[in-house]
């Protein structure tokens, strides 16, 4: 069951004196009709614009001792760091945008699985709040995101982190692989770019190389490394060479065209659950096209549609032991309409409905950090 106020259906007619702010019974109040009796919602019923902004108004609970107690399934996690960018920044703005890019609320019905799915109620999901980000200091940014999602990661909870640009992948699929066993971590990574550079300018922390510094400090397998929907001009020919001595696996975006995403999604699959135990999912939002998505920091035209990468969420998920997930490079100010936000906040949403029908199943979801068993 979600963690929510007490009462989950909190639609009530109030008793006298039950109002938050009690109407006079007189005067002004009477005369226009405030003083009649109204219908009170909790906070995780009000309409989105109202109230604290959370993550689907979940509760927010940053305690780790809180979140074991509750035995949380999934906690939303934010990582507001941006100063990796080598183009648009902004991503810092994303965890704030993508809690707010949702109209609905209360026990959600997701419609994407047969006979409908009320997620929130099958699963316990919150909003574990943001890392102790400040600006203007990568090593510092990246240490607080480490520390954050390892604290979230040794509860049990699966955390689903909110980007950030894509250097907060480092730290944070770094945390999950030191608590699940570094090693036994499939990489499973959507992008129009491989980020396996081995610097930006000299920077070795940048947005363009999260994926060689996890594959370097040995807490991920290049051979259970997989990449979808690269696409454009970048990286050289000489990234490209690294990426096959590390036995790193990837799928051009042309592949996608020719064979279709499920297809494509299918293999990946495979190939990244061939000898590790759990999946961390990451996804650059460029990895749809720009078109659907334009608030991004380096833009590709020629990417993947909304619903393929949604439905490739849904595909993973259903299939693999999730050990957590990101999505990165959401840059708001470039967000027209707020299509790119909503697409972001949609994949988590997407990801919690994929875990809430396999827990409806029968099947495991949390992790149980004593030993190597789960619940």
């Amino acid at each position: 069951m979600a963690e929510r106020p007490a009462d989950p259906h909190s639609r009530r007619t109030p008793e006298p004196g039950d109002e938050p702010h009690p109407a006079p019974k007189d005067g002004f109040a009477e005369a226009n009709g405030w003083d009649r009796a109204y219908e009170v919602y909790s906070d995780f019923d009000l309409p989105v614009y109202v109230g604290p902004s959370t993550f689907a108004k979940l509760p927010w609970v940053t305690d780790p001792a809180e979140l074991r107690a509750r035995a949380v399934d999934v906690a939303i996690v934010g990582a507001p760091f941006d100063d990796a960018v080598s183009n648009r920044p902004g991503a810092r703005f994303a965890p704030r945008a993508i809690r707010e890019a949702n109209y609905a609320t209360g026990s959600l019905h997701t419609l994407q699985h047969p006979g409908g799915l009320q997620p929130l109620e099958i699963l316990t999901v919150v909003d574990a709040g943001d890392a102790n980000v400040t600006p203007a200091w990568i090593e510092r940014g990246h240490a607080l995101i480490y520390r954050k999602v390892r604290e979230v990661a040794e509860t049990g909870a699966i955390p689903m982190v909110m980007g950030g640009d894509h250097s907060i992948t480092w730290p944070s699929a770094t945390a999950i692989a030191e608590v699940r066993r570094p090693g036994s971590i499939g990489v499973v990574h959507f992008d129009a770019h491989a980020d396996t550079a081995n610097e930006d300018w000299g920077v070795l922390s940048g947005h363009g190389t999260p994926m060689r510094r996890l594959i370097e400090s040995g807490a991920v397998k290049g051979r259970n490394f997989i990449q979808v929907g690269l696409r454009g001009y970048w990286p050289p020919v000489e990234t490209f060479e690294w990426m096959r001595t590390q036995g790193m696996r990837w799928h051009y975006m042309r592949e996608i065209e020719e064979r279709g995403s499920e297809a494509v999604v299918a293999d990946a699959i495979a190939e990244a659950l061939d000898g590790p135990d759990y999946v961390y999912i990451s996804v650059d939002i460029d990895v749809i096209d720009p078109g659907l998505a334009p608030g991004t920091g380096t833009p590709e035209p020629g990417g993947m549609l909304t619903r393929e990468v949604l439905r490739a969420i849904r595909q993973i998920v259903g299939a693999v032991e999730l050990a957590g997930l990101d999505v990165v490079e959401v840059s708001p100010p470039y967000d027209h309409a707020e299509t790119t936000a909503m697409a972001a906040n949609r994949v988590i949403l997407e990801a919690i409905g994929a875990l809430a029908a396999k827990k409806a199943a029968g099947r495991t979801v949390r992790w149980r950090d004593s030993g190597s068993s789960r619940s």
